[in-house]
């Protein structure tokens, strides 16, 4: 019988696609929120010709869509970093929300 040293890894086991859908998740739903204050009274302004009004809406559906799909992907991506039992350290939410990195 052999016993396994079990090892911390030496960086926490996080997905590299991680940082990108973290980073492109803050950046869209800033930009959502940001157009809506564009996207109402704009809405107001095209509401006689039916068409455009039309295809403003699938615009900001598409858009909330794509948020919707960021969200599940960081879901996915947090959860399997907690699944293996790894901290998530400090640094990397600084990175991510651009503050600068913590002097030891």
């Amino acid at each position: 019988m052999t016993s396994r040293s079990a090892r911390p890894p030496a960086e926490p086991a996080i997905p590299r696609w991680l940082r990108l859908v973290l980073k492109c998740d803050r950046a869209g739903s800033s930009w959502y929120i940001g157009t809506g204050f564009f996207f109402a009274p704009v809405l107001v302004l095209v509401s006689p010709w039916p068409e455009l009004t039309t295809a403003l809406w699938i615009f900001i559906a598409v858009a909330g869509l794509w948020l919707g799909l960021l969200g599940v992907a960081m879901a996915t991506g947090l959860a399997i970093v907690l699944r293996t039992g790894a901290d998530i350290p400090e640094d990397y939410w600084r990175s991510i929300i651009d503050y600068p990195r913590v002097a030891a």
